[in-house]
């Protein structure tokens, strides 16, 4: 039977309705809002009041930062960094994970807070350098790599997903004769697909997002920068353009900056906002059913 709904159940629908397009709109306006400004006339930004559709549509913004050499070396590295360092750091994370959640492991309790004292204490960033230093780390890749094997709060997720699955299906394996790779591999990684998903989307995300280890660990190496520490000096190079065009330089002495003429830097700053986060953006909703799932790991069981 079918229950007649009431008016304040349409009320409510309508109110929760408004509340969540009200929301989605405070994340939906700021992007549109750096999109309208990236495709938007340099000149025509500076006068204000863009909203969410450029006024006068150009793609010279998106031209300028591609002009720079060095982004093109920056996005292989960044993609490099995001295959290599999400692969290793899944596979490291994972064996780990497995390894704390089977109950018959010999100071598993001991191992576990020893994982956990880092999310605590680490050792600072002054130490951290000098013993990327003595491994030989520095102006290295895999500075980008071999200090983010493991993801403390990963492998607790992990950890929690894998102490789900019924040990029955374990036991049977080792009745066959299987032994803990062959069990890891061929029966717990199969139907872990939610959590796989969710960890590989987390490692993905930071690997290319990260910016702050090539500041410190890449000197003078500019081929091994990624992408987002050459958009950051692409945006510098911008400022520094605009401010010589303020106080009225010539325009061969602002071209000179890397930036050319009719540099706004709001245009240009959007403009690489953008190029950062749309592989994301593009990414993302291919691995949103599994990323839902996976973030419940935590709330169902401890």
């Amino acid at each position: 039977m079918v229950q007649k709904k009431k008016a304040g159940d349409y009320v409510f629908y309508i109110v929760t309705i408004a509340i969540v397009g009200a929301f989605l709109l405070t994340i939906a306006y700021p992007f549109l809002n750096s999109l309208a400004i990236s495709l938007n006339d340099a000149k025509d930004t500076a006068l204000g009041g863009l909203s969410i559709i450029p006024r006068k549509f150009t793609l010279s913004n998106y031209t300028r930062v591609f002009k720079n050499s060095k982004i093109y070396q920056a996005y292989f590295i960044t993609i490099s960094r995001t295959i290599v360092g999400t692969a290793m750091g899944f596979l490291f994370t994972a064996m780990l994970s497995y390894g704390l959640s089977n109950k018959n492991l010999m100071g598993r309790k001991f191992y576990t807070m020893i994982c956990l004292i880092p999310m605590y204490f680490s050792g600072g960033i002054i130490p951290t350098y000098f013993l990327m230093q003595s491994l030989h780390l520095t102006n290295s890749f895999w500075v980008y790599i071999l200090p983010n094997l493991v993801g403390l709060w990963n492998m607790i997720l992990m950890r929690t997903y894998f102490s789900q699955i019924p040990d029955a299906m374990e036991e049977s394996a080792r009745i066959d004769g299987a032994n803990y790779f062959t069990i890891f591999f061929k029966i717990i990684l199969p139907v872990s697909g939610t959590i796989i998903a969710t960890i590989v989307l987390y490692i993905a995300v930071f690997q290319w997002n990260a910016w702050f280890d090539a500041s410190i660990y890449i000197n003078n190496k500019d081929e091994l920068k990624p992408l987002q520490s050459i958009l950051m000096q692409i945006v510098n190079e911008a400022k520094y353009a605009e401010t010589m065009a303020q106080q009225g330089m010539s325009a061969d002495q602002i071209a000179a900056a890397g930036a050319g003429k009719d540099t706004n830097v709001r245009s240009i700053t959007m403009a690489t906002m953008i190029i950062t986060i749309l592989p994301i953006i593009v990414t993302y909703p291919f691995l949103q059913k599994y990323f839902i799932q996976g973030v419940m790991v935590g709330s169902v069981k401890g």
